[in-house]
């Protein structure tokens, strides 16, 4: 049986595989810290295998800042740490399909990059802006002054400064670019191939934001930048500008041709179905469908229309009580192919031909939805953050919890533009959970089944906030609270239409791993101190922790429902009906695992001290290869 892992996945392992697959040439070996030789690249071979001249010097066009190598590696180096569920502090755990997850985001996302890799469909965040006093997440990036001024290039070989060293200014933005880099390159793994990022940003890191996203994204994968009046009373700092407008960056995973989907047009209005830069075509109109003012009687075949559009009748057409009751064949410059006038007169698109220039016409009550325009205010029914924080403190029953949240309408607004009713949305700066509480409303207007992942760093509130004195101390608090009560008034105001709405949340918490530096390290221990173990997991950790644990490295997602068995006295935990089966007790019999292979599961994990010595191990093996040969065994 093999042993799992219990850690993410090495991500720089991964992306080697794949250049290996494509060019194994560039492919060698280095030696680790450790001195023992690894799989590394060539880096300069692949720069010329990608390349159609002969590839020399350093002169390219580059983005860079002090810290990105160290915070890529950051990004690619695998974590021992785990996601601990807490059904206590949760809402509907059996039921829900959402998650809350506490925790710093880059952890959590690399935690997700198995269970939720290509899965995601749109994540929305809105980062830290940089404004010199909302800087929280504190990574291993940092640089000591002196490698920081030899990597800028402050100094020459001769310690003699080359120009003035602006520090304050320079580190300011590469801590913050070097905060932002990873995370992205994680999330973009979890979307789907036509998945979308909107990033809000404002104008202190926008420029970078933008450089950063072309990177990770590919610039070809920039859609654009939507303008979001935020405030129509902004604070008066400047004497040069007042700051109305905040911004939201969208990439895709891949560019598609997908329309994005803004406002839906209400009004009936009469549109010609003609136009001038159309090639000839011929149109046949099905008898009894066509209205006309036109007087009745018999109208001969011939050339008809107006100088600007010349129109043929192939046929000759006959008026009766103002429709046309024979069939119409007509030859023009139209605007649409016979299979979509077809769909759109089964659609109940009204269809005329008014005068005798025989220039046909259509009238539609509903419109397919506009493309959205890149400025985001009242006319398309968003909110200012006045007005958001407003609607909140009301939820908190007049208590000003958060700062400045993002309105609901607005990430709504965004999720229209792209979402169906069964995506999942991601948002691992979650702040207030606006987000969450903008996929509930959604689903209870449209009846979608979408889901939400949440992840926040449990950042502490200030002890003077109306927030900390009504009892939240810290944001992640404040995120749970505020989608338990959202979820209860978005219920009561659907009534009977909302009671299969799923309001709740599973929570997990990012923690260290279950287990035993033993089990990571054996060399550190002497082998009389192994046989004195009893075992390899902490103490403190439960059967579900350990569950949750597998379930994040065997790559299932962490809404799975699942179900606590006793067969023979012993507990035995099965995800997703057989998709895992786990069983985490000692002294497991025969007959208990010959009941779970029975069952055919895909996956097994038992833990290492469940069996006496190393025969009942092997006859477990061999009771898999009799009863159910397809399963996949493991132990921890």
């Amino acid at each position: 049986m093999e042993k799992m892992k219990m850690e993410s996945a090495n991500l720089a392992e991964q992306n080697i595989d794949r250049i290996a697959a494509l060019f194994p040439n560039v492919i060698t070996e280095a030696k680790d810290n450790n001195g023992k030789l690894k799989r590394a690249i060539n880096f300069d071979l692949l720069r010329q295998m990608l390349s159609e001249d002969v590839v020399e010097g350093d002169e390219c066009y580059d983005f860079t800042w002090v810290g990105k190598k160290q915070s890529i590696i950051e990004g690619n180096r695998p974590i021992r740490k785990t996601l601990r569920p807490c059904p206590e502090e949760s809402k509907d755990w059996e039921k829900t399909g959402n998650l809350y997850i506490e925790g710093d985001n880059l952890d959590v996302l690399k935690l997700l990059q198995g269970s939720y890799q290509n899965t995601i469909k749109m994540i929305y965040i809105d980062p830290p802006y940089n404004t010199g006093n909302d800087f929280v997440y504190r990574d291993n990036f940092a640089v000591s002054k002196e490698d920081y001024e030899e990597d800028l290039g402050l100094f020459d070989e001769d310690e003699n400064r080359l120009f003035k060293n602006n520090e304050s200014n320079g580190r300011y933005h590469s801590d913050w670019c070097s905060m932002l880099y990873p995370r992205l390159q994680l999330a973009r793994n979890l979307l789907k191939d036509d998945g979308v990022i909107f990033i809000s940003i404002d104008d202190n890191e926008v420029d970078n934001l933008r450089k950063i996203g072309d990177e990770v994204f590919g610039e070809d994968n920039f859609i654009g930048q939507w303008n979001w009046f935020k405030s129509a009373t902004p604070p008066n700092l400047s004497k040069k500008i007042k700051k109305n407008i905040e911004y939201i960056l969208c990439y895709e995973r891949k560019k598609t041709n997908i329309k994005y989907k803004g406002l839906q047009k209400t009004s009936v209005s009469n549109n010609g179905l003609m136009n001038q830069t159309n090639k000839f075509a011929t149109l046949v109109f099905p008898s009894n469908i066509v209205q006309t003012n036109m007087v009745e009687g018999i109208y001969r075949k011939g050339k008809y229309g107006t100088d600007s559009y010349e129109i043929n009748l192939l046929n000759d057409a006959v008026v009766k009580n103002g429709v046309f009751t024979s069939e119409i064949k007509l030859e023009g410059k139209f605007k649409w192919g016979q299979d979509n006038l077809l769909k759109e007169i089964s659609n109940g698109t009204i269809i005329s031909i008014k005068t005798s220039s025989f220039s046909p016409s259509y009238e539609k009550s509903e419109y397919d939805p506009e493309v959205p325009p890149n400025l985001i205010d009242k006319n398309v029914s968003v909110d200012t953050t006045e007005n958001a924080g407003k609607k909140l403190s009301e939820l908190f029953d007049g208590i000003k919890v958060f700062d400045y949240p993002k309105p609901v309408n607005l990430i709504m607004y965004l999720s229209r533009f792209v979402c169906e009713k069964y995506d999942t949305i991601l948002d691992f700066f979650s702040g207030s959970a606006t987000t969450a509480n903008a996929v509930m409303q959604l689903n209870s207007e449209d009846g979608g089944n979408r889901k939400f992942i949440m992840v926040q760093l449990p950042e502490l509130c200030d002890e003077k906030s109306e927030a900390f004195k009504a009892g939240y101390k810290n944001i992640c608090e404040i995120g749970k609270e505020r989608i338990s009560r959202a979820g209860k008034k978005i219920k009561e105001e659907a009534g009977l239409n909302g009671q299969s709405l799923d309001t709740g949340f599973r929570v997990l918490k990012l923690d260290s791993t279950n287990m035993k530096e033993v089990y990571y390290s054996p060399a550190d221990y002497s082998q009389q101190l192994l046989l004195n173990m009893e075992s390899n997991i902490k103490e403190d950790r439960s059967d579900l922790d350990l569950l949750y644990g597998i379930m994040t490295e065997w790559c299932l997602p962490l809404s799975l429902s699942h179900v606590t068995e006793i067969i023979e006295g012993i507990k035995v935990h099965f995800v997703n009906d057989n998709d895992l089966v786990a069983c985490f007790d000692e002294n497991i019999s025969e007959i208990v695992v010959k009941d779970i292979a029975h069952r055919k599961p895909t996956r097994v994990v038992f833990r290492d001290n469940s069996f006496a010595n190393s025969p009942d191990k092997i006859n477990v093996s061999e009771i898999f290869k009799v009863i159910s040969p397809e399963t996949t065994i493991k132990v921890i």
